[in-house]
């Protein structure tokens, strides 16, 4: 069993995607939009270009999402993709760069259990928190 999160985009999906591998270095696997899919002809023109799915991988992990129907999109509440990373100066650059037209929550910093933390939401409306734990 894998446990992966899926975001849910509303029409972002791709440049989101695309953001995601540059800064991450993991590579996108998949990407179909609605209109090269099964579903083409029952989906309304202006979201036929829009993502149906999309998979990005890194190393054994994947990150999959989706841009939603427009009357179906709701804002990410709730929870936050958590990355763990082992090197500072890493932590520190994956944060910057996902902080770039977003909304810093925490500066990465060091805390009482880590490195380097810090919490953000991306431009892209989707929560992050950056975590380079402390040698045990």
């Amino acid at each position: 069993m894998q446990l992966n999160p899926h975001l849910a985009f509303n029409g972002q999906c791709e440049a989101a995607f695309m953001f995601y591998e540059k800064c991450l270095g993991g590579k996108i696997t998949f990407r179909m939009t609605y209109g090269d899919s099964p579903v083409a002809e029952q989906t309304p023109p202006e979201q036929r270009t829009k993502i149906l799915h999309a998979t990005l991988t890194l190393g054994d992990h994947r990150l999959t999402g989706a841009d939603v129907p427009p009357e179906s999109y709701q804002k990410p509440q709730g929870f936050s993709v958590l990355l763990h990373v082992s090197d500072a100066p890493e932590a520190d650059r994956i944060f910057e760069t996902l902080a770039e037209k977003g909304a810093v929550q925490m500066p990465v910093q060091e805390t009482f259990w880590a490195v380097r933390f810090g919490m953000l939401v991306d431009q892209f409306g989707t929560p992050w928190i950056i975590n380079c734990g402390k040698p045990a």
